[in-house]
């Protein structure tokens, strides 16, 4: 198999087996306290700091995702990436993604139906950006989702993205394949770490990222407006890959969805106070 080594197990999630399904285990148990109305979800956004930090809240989107029809997912549509507004999208249209769970295989006929259709910077398994967006889902993708393949794309914060992710959801529709779609981005990353300290320091600066302006780009993502939450991205630093949010939500919406809900937030704050501090959510479609 042409497998995409992994670059951040051991470090930002667990390297073996027994360590990560025990780590998964723990964050189910957390996620009972998290209520959800939204039967049968589409699709969601999940944050990708390392699993001490964020990992609980993407699992407990995912596995919201999977539940009562994991065995009817074809395919795991993940979008994320670190871009800018003229980047270009990447995606690795074959090959398999390393977890410590097994491989997760690429679905190849979307993807390459995809690349066809779309201009992309094509990624192989010995060739790619490093990158934790997407990597920190695969291992969550592989326990909760089994037998599905996945499609993961790097895509801009730009309207073209949106376009894309009609086309994702109506490529798949026409292959027959049965998907569901995952935004990755954490929120507003805040302190002298990150050169963003317009509100100071302290208490009255980790309020305002809670209650202001994290509250601004989720609001977005709950109303399922991928243009304001492009805006918000751009203009108010309060999403890194706000293109990656945006899409999920175009593609949500194009799979029928009409409302989204967030089912938890948090910050790194929560777990280790300090100067600098960056905030997740988990929202679903």
């Amino acid at each position: 198999m042409n497998l995409r080594k992994s670059v951040f197990s051991g470090s930002w999630y667990p390297a073996g087996q027994g360590a990560c399904e025990a780590q998964i285990r723990q964050f189910l148990d957390e996620g009972k306290r998290y209520p959800l109305s939204i039967d049968a979800p589409v699709g969601g956004v999940v944050p990708h700091a390392g699993w001490f930090f964020s990992g609980s809240i993407a699992c407990n989107v995912i596995h919201r995702l999977s539940q009562g029809r994991a065995a009817e997912v074809d395919v795991v549509v993940v979008f994320g990436m670190h871009l800018h507004p003229g980047s270009a999208r990447y995606i690795m249209p074959e090959g398999a993604w390393e977890t410590p769970l097994g491989p997760v295989s690429v679905d190849a006929t979307l993807a390459g139906e995809l690349t066809r259709q779309y201009t992309f910077q094509l990624e192989t398994p010995s060739r790619f950006q490093q990158d934790n967006t997407i990597e920190l889902q695969m291992p969550f993708i592989r326990y909760f989702f089994p037998d599905s393949r996945v499609v993961a794309m790097g895509v801009p914060p730009a309207a073209e993205t949106l376009a894309l992710a009609q086309s994702v959801v109506e490529t798949a529709r026409d292959l027959g394949l049965s998907i569901v779609t995952i935004g990755s981005t954490d929120l507003t990353h805040y302190g002298p770490n990150y050169g963003f300290t317009s509100k100071g320091t302290g208490q009255a600066a980790v309020d305002w990222v809670r209650r202001e302006n994290d509250r601004r780009v989720i609001d977005a993502m709950i109303r399922m407006d991928p243009e304001a939450v492009l805006r918000e991205g751009i203009e108010n630093e309060n999403a890194c890959c706000s293109g990656a949010a945006a899409a999920a939500i175009t593609a949500g919406k194009t799979m029928g969805a009409r409302r989204g809900e967030q089912l938890v937030y948090a910050t790194s704050y929560d777990k280790s106070p300090g100067s600098s501090f960056v905030g997740y959510v988990g929202v679903v479609f």
